[in-house]
């Protein structure tokens, strides 16, 4: 299945420079079979609830008269929205101008656009549109973006390639191109994600309250303790607990696959890092290399376990699209084997070999793992005190939950020394990697000159411990990146060598 936007589908006519056109009139279309879907899908359930009291013919009827006077209203206002909007790309800017009584007008200098994403759920794709946002990578929210919902995918492709239209960069060791295709084997790392369990309870969840819709809650939970009757409480409850994991491993499956299916990375002229991918909502994501400013290997425990990790951008200029939850606009790559990953790395940032494989980190001191194994220890150990008196006190099964709860101390003290272990950082020719975590591992390597600064912390304990946090903080990506837990003398040496000059002031003699 081919991805929103790709070249040569259709064609397009080519305005003239400055020229103001319209949004595409079949979004009136879209709009209306929405509120249908929206007006049926509250409305049946409804009529069901409906019949107790009247027939069911009549209850239809209300609800088939709602779904028309919803349609009709809200097609009506989106034509007047459609009516009201127009936009055009000049030489220098790019505007937009939309609204009925208070015209809203919006303009971006073109060269301050740094994005041009496309998106097409699988009722815009059946028409063939897209929905084009323009950003200027500031973080200014709707002020430093254009949003065209929706126009022709050719005429889509063509802003994007028109906005972003760079000239050809330096000839390097990799080529342009594709960079990574999708491998259907990477399906297998998403039942091991942290999503599994949540999607799990999720379900459980919807179970009960689509059946209380239907009045039939009580009916559900009688069929389930009539399965459950003469089963033990112990096989009973891992009984439930592995209904609910299987529901939650279909449940990431098949997110996996609607938002990775037909993923393509690739390296376009003059450039510009493109992501595709999406199986019923497509989805296209450029990133400029010259705003790239390193790459963060992401590693959840899950995944990690099993040899994977994911590939994120550390780039100036990401969108975060609140809108779209599952648009995660930096990811480059899904889970994917660590060794495909580290190469693709390496063929992103133009260097041999990556970064995040080659640097030798520098360990923490011991002082480092004995405050992670005392946040371990307290953290079981005093909810678990905690309950065992107040069992004292008012009712034994407190006791049984403190005995539950002091269960998971083994696992803290794993998870403790893990994340000690993980402790790590160093600087490999021009980029300076950092890596900490256990539960989600990450290791990022830094641009040392995409640092704009350094920001010292330290705790009254950690001053006992000699031990502070030093955090980069940088334009790109999540905008700050710290090293935690490291000697303190160490830590100011590497930060000075790092990025010679910029800390040298506060070292110095007074």
């Amino acid at each position: 299945m081919s991805g929103a936007g790709d070249p040569g589908e259709g064609s397009v006519e080519v305005p003239a420079a400055g020229e103001w056109r319209r949004l595409d009139a079949r979004t009136l279309l879209v709009t209306a079979l929405v509120l249908i879907g929206i007006a049926l899908g509250a409305g049946l359930p409804t009529a069901v609830g409906m019949t107790g009291g009247m027939p069911l013919r009549e209850a239809l009827a209300w609800v088939l008269a709602g779904t028309v006077l919803l349609t009709v209203c809200g097609t009506g206002g989106e034509y007047v929205r459609w009516r009201r909007t127009r936009y055009r790309i000049g030489p220098e800017r790019a505007e937009l101008h939309t609204g009925l009584f208070l015209v809203k007008r919006r303009s971006l200098a073109r060269e301050r656009i740094r994005s041009v994403d496309l998106t097409a759920s699988l009722l815009l794709r059946s028409f063939g549109l897209v929905k084009v946002r323009i950003g200027t990578g500031e973080h200014t929210g709707n002020e430093s973006t254009l949003e065209l919902d929706a126009v022709r995918r050719a005429e889509g492709e063509r802003l994007r390639r028109e906005l972003l239209d760079r000239p050809p960069g330096e000839p390097g060791p990799h080529r342009e191109g594709m960079l990574a295709v999708l491998d259907p084997a990477w399906i297998g790392y998403a039942p091991v994600s942290f999503l599994a369990p949540l999607l799990g309870g999720t379900a459980a969840g919807g179970l009960l309250q689509v059946s209380d819709w239907f009045g039939a809650q009580a009916e559900v939970i009688d069929w389930v303790a009539d399965r459950l009757r003469d089963t033990p409480l112990l096989w009973s409850v891992a009984a439930l607990v592995a209904a609910a994991g299987l529901a939650g491993i279909v449940g990431t499956l098949g997110l996996w696959v609607e938002m990775w299916w037909n993923y393509r990375l690739e390296r376009e002229p003059g450039g510009t890092l493109r992501v595709r991918r999406g199986l019923l909502t497509s989805r296209s994501v450029s990133i400029e290399e010259r705003r790239l400013r390193g790459v963060e290997l992401v590693e959840p425990i899950g995944v990690r376990l099993v040899g994977a990790a994911r590939l994120d951008a550390v780039a100036t200029g990401l969108v975060h699209d609140d809108e779209d939850k599952h648009a995660d606009h930096k990811t480059l790559l899904p889970a994917a084997p660590t060794s495909f990953v580290h190469a693709l790395a390496a063929r992103v940032l133009r260097e041999p070999v990556s970064p995040t494989r080659t640097a030798r980190l520098i360990p923490h001191p011991r002082a480092a793992r004995s405050r992670r194994l005392r946040r371990a220890l307290a953290a079981v150990l005093l909810p678990a005190a905690l309950l065992t008196v107040l069992g004292l006190l008012l009712t034994k099964a407190l006791l049984y939950a403190a005995a539950a709860t002091a269960i998971l101390l083994p696992l803290a003290v794993v998870l403790a020394l893990d994340a000690a272990r993980n402790l790590g950082h160093a600087t490999t020719g021009a980029y300076l990697v950092a890596r900490s975590g256990t539960l989600r591992r990450t290791t990022v390597a830094l641009q040392r000159g995409g640092v704009i600064g350094w920001t010292i912390s330290q705790s009254y304990f950690q001053r006992r411990a000699g031990l502070i946090t030093l955090t980069a903080t940088t334009a790109a990506g999540e905008g700050a990146y710290s090293i935690k837990d490291a000697a303190q003398s160490e830590a100011l040496t590497f930060a000075a060598h790092a990025v010679p000059g910029l800390l040298k002031p506060f070292l110095e003699p007074e």
